[in-house]
């Protein structure tokens, strides 16, 4: 049995952190599914900015501006197409499993990210303009993007939370779902919205590469993940949780996210053998997805009470790393890549538009 199928038996999804055009026509994304185990699919503007450069977007850009569309709404032309097509290949998962799997995101517009109102009505005309069911809208888990979470939560929007960091990044993400979803209760609304919580994993180890010590090389990572996996379970465990799922409603998943290993002299899975977890997702990109295909191993499943976590915690802050404060640093730093990748792509849908075919 390989890796990939072991894991998604031990209860972990795998979903496909990538699409582009090509990856759809040639048929891919459908191998991915059915050798492969992936079950779901996330996005970003990054991912997207990779996949216009490409080229597989040549032609299309060149169309849909002959026909007056351009800038932002040019770009969600593509990128819902592209999607509805991705949601039709993982909706067979997403019935099967009554909509706990076989999902795919598409995010709001990054230049939001400080907006609530306006990440609300972004999010609301693209879940609405996209058509499926299956289909998460992801807004950050900023100080504005929680109000925004919680009220389209409470429309009941599917969301992807994403750009957590830390455990508290993640409670914080946590309660504007909860609070969505009591919203919907006492207003006697179905309580089933589907959610995840994405925490990006890889970052936080590039960021202390030059400060740990030998002996915790690679480990700040893992160690705020099995952090957020304590968060997790006790947020299930919770009685504020049980008196939701008493009604019927679904927990927000865990989602592993950023999982592409930077250190080249780091095992290349070491993200995904290091967070197997049941009822958690990791989003990989394909390189990653290949490698752990291939020669990957299964780890044990995280500890529910964190194990080791609060004396690894203790070692890197005696090895003069802050934590809370680095994670603010995180999220920051990776709002402002997503603005910069987001302008890097309408400059780029630009000068195609203008370019002669």
């Amino acid at each position: 049995m390989k890796a990939t199928e072991a894991l998604h038996r031990q209860g972990q999804s795998l979903w496909l952190d990538n699409i582009t055009r090509g990856m759809l026509e040639s048929g891919k994304i459908q191998r991915y599914i059915d050798k492969y185990s992936v079950t779901g699919l996330t996005s970003n503007p990054s991912i997207f900015d990779a996949a216009i450069a490409s080229g597989d977007y040549d032609d299309a850009v060149r169309d849909l501006a002959a026909r007056g569309q351009d800038g932002e709404e040019l770009f969600f032309e593509l990128a819902i197409e592209d999607l509805r097509r991705a949601a039709d290949l993982f909706l067979g998962i997403h019935e099967r499993t009554s909509g706990v799997d076989g999902w795919v995101s598409l995010e709001i517009s990054p230049l939001l990210a400080h907006d609530t109102e306006g990440s609300v009505a972004a999010a609301k005309a693209l879940h609405e303009r996209a058509g499926r069911s299956n289909l998460f809208v992801k807004i950050p888990g900023t100080a504005a993007g929680l109000p925004a979470i919680e009220q389209c939560v409470a429309e009941g929007i599917p969301v992807n939370v994403t750009l957590l960091f830390s455990a508290d990044h993640y409670r914080g993400a946590a309660d504007a779902y909860l609070r969505g979803i009591e919203r919907r209760v006492a207003e006697g609304l179905d309580p089933v919205v589907g959610s995840v919580a994405s925490v990006f994993m890889s970052r936080w180890d590039v960021a202390v590469a030059d400060v740990a010590p030998t002996e915790l090389r690679d480990r700040l990572g893992l160690t705020v993940g099995l952090d957020i996996y304590r968060a997790y379970r006790q947020t299930l465990d919770s009685e504020r949780w049980q008196r939701l799922a008493n009604g019927g409603a679904r927990p927000q998943r865990l989602l592993w996210a950023s999982t592409k290993t930077k250190d080249p002299d780091a095992p290349d899975t070491l993200y995904v053998h290091g967070l197997a977890a049941p009822l958690t997702i990791n989003t990989m990109p394909g390189a990653t997805l290949e490698a752990f295909f291939d020669h990957g191993e299964l780890g044990d499943s995280l500890p529910a009470d964190g194990g080791d976590v609060d004396e690894m915690k203790a070692a890197f802050a005696a090895a003069g790393v802050d934590t809370e404060a680095l994670a603010a640093k995180l999220q920051s730093e990776g709002a402002n890549a997503f603005v910069d990748a987001w302008h890097d792509l309408l400059a780029r849908i630009e000068a195609l538009a203008a370019s002669p075919s």
